[in-house]
C-alpha cells in the first residue's frame, strides 16, 4: 500500500529459491522497488507470510511489525531439534505407530523452513495499533485461532479488511496445535471480532478479494460446528485415537500427504470438546485415546 513517498508491505511470502526476485518483479509492475518499503507488517508468523521479512527489512532499512506471540514459528529456527521432537510427540499422541514415526523423523530433520532468517519485530502488532497509508489509517485487531500471532487490519472509512489467513476466499480451516489453550475457541471468538467490523470487501492472504464477508464468516462457523459434531460422533461407540478418527471425520483416508494437517486439526477439536466437558482422555498410553465424557 502506498504511504507517502514509499509503501507499506503487508506480508512477504515464503523464502524459497527465486522468491525475492519474484517479489521485486511484482513491485516493479506496481511502480515500486524493495527500497521503497517503509514498513513490513505481517498478519501472522507462518512462513508464507513472514518468511522474507529479514532480507526485505535489510534491503529497505525498514522495521518489521508483527504480533509478539510468535514462538510457534521461531522454534524451528532457534531450536530445530526441539521442533522435531514436538512434531514427533504430536504424532505419537495422535496414535501414529513407532515404525511410521521412525520414517517420519528422517524426513523432517532438515525440511525447507521457508524463512530466510530469524528476525524479531521492531514493534508488537497488537490490538489498537494503527498503520497510516494513503488509503487511510488501518487498525489492528487480534484474531488468534489459525495462528497465535494472527491479526487482521481494518480500514473503517472504506470498510476494507486485510484478513491474512483468518478468512480466505474458500472455507479452509487450520489451527496451530499446542501453543494456546483452545485454538478452536479462539478462532470462533476471532470470527465474532471481524463480524462486528462490518467489512464490505475482504483482501485475503490467498485467493481473490471477495465482498460477501458475512457469508464467509457463517461458512467458517458452520464448518467448525460440523467438524466438532463429527469428532464427537466418532467417539460414540468406543475410545479412539486421532489416527482412528480421521477417516470418519473428514471422509478421506489418512495419508503421508494430509496426516500433519488433519491430525493437528483433530487434536484441536478434541481439546475444545475436552474443555467443554464433552470428551475426556483415557489415561495410560503414549497414544491418547479419547472417549465421550
Amino acid at each position: 500500500m502506498a504511504a507517502g513517498a514509499g509503501i507499506v508491505l503487508i506480508d512477504t511470502g515464503a523464502h524459497v529459491p527465486g522468491s525475492l526476485l519474484q517479489l521485486e518483479r511484482a513491485l516493479d509492475h506496481a511502480g515500486s522497488t524493495l527500497e521503497d518499503v517503509q514498513l513490513v507488517a505481517c498478519t501472522h508468523a507462518h512462513a508464507d507470510h513472514w518468511g522474507q521479512a529479514g532480507p526485505i527489512c535489510n534491503r529497505a532499512g525498514c522495521e518489521l511489525w508483527m504480533h509478539p506471540n510468535h514462538s510457534h514459528a521461531v522454534e524451528a529456527l532457534s531450536d530445530p531439534e526441539g521442533a522435531v521432537a514436538r512434531r514427533l510427540e504430536v504424532a505419537r499422541q495422535s496414535g501414529v505407530s513407532e515404525a511410521v514415526l521412525r520414517r517420519y523423523a528422517g524426513q523432517i530433520r532438515e525440511p525447507p523452513s521457508g524463512v530466510a532468517e530469524l528476525i524479531e519485530p521492531d514493534r508488537d502488532l497488537v490490538a489498537g495499533v494503527e498503520i497510516a497509508t494513503d488509503l487511510g489509517t488501518w487498525t489492528v485487531y487480534e484474531t488468534p485461532g489459525h495462528a497465535p500471532s494472527h491479526v487482521c487490519l481494518f480500514q473503517p472509512e472504506r470498510r476494507l479488511l486485510l484478513s491474512g489467513d483468518h478468512l480466505l476466499g474458500r472455507i479452509s480451516l487450520y489451527y496451530d496445535y499446542g501453543w494456546t489453550p483452545d485454538p478452536v475457541g479462539e478462532f470462533g471468538n476471532s470470527l465474532d471480532v471481524v463480524d462486528r467490523l462490518g467489512a464490505r470487501l475482504c483482501l485475503a492472504g490467498h485467493g481473490r478479494p471477495f465482498v460477501d464477508v458475512r457469508r464467509h464468516l457463517e461458512g467458517n462457523r458452520a464448518l467448525v460446528r460440523e467438524r466438532l459434531a463429527a469428532v464427537a460422533a466418532a467417539l460414540s461407540e468406543k475410545p479412539r485415537t486421532a489416527v482412528e478418527m480421521v477417516p470418519e471425520v473428514y471422509r478421506e483416508p489418512l495419508t503421508p500427504v494430509n496426516a500433519a494437517w488433519l491430525l493437528t486439526q483433530t487434536l484441536c477439536y478434541l481439546r475444545h470438546l475436552e474443555l467443554a466437558g464433552t470428551v475426556t482422555r483415557v489415561p495410560g498410553s503414549p497414544a491418547h485415546r479419547w472417549r465421550r465424557a
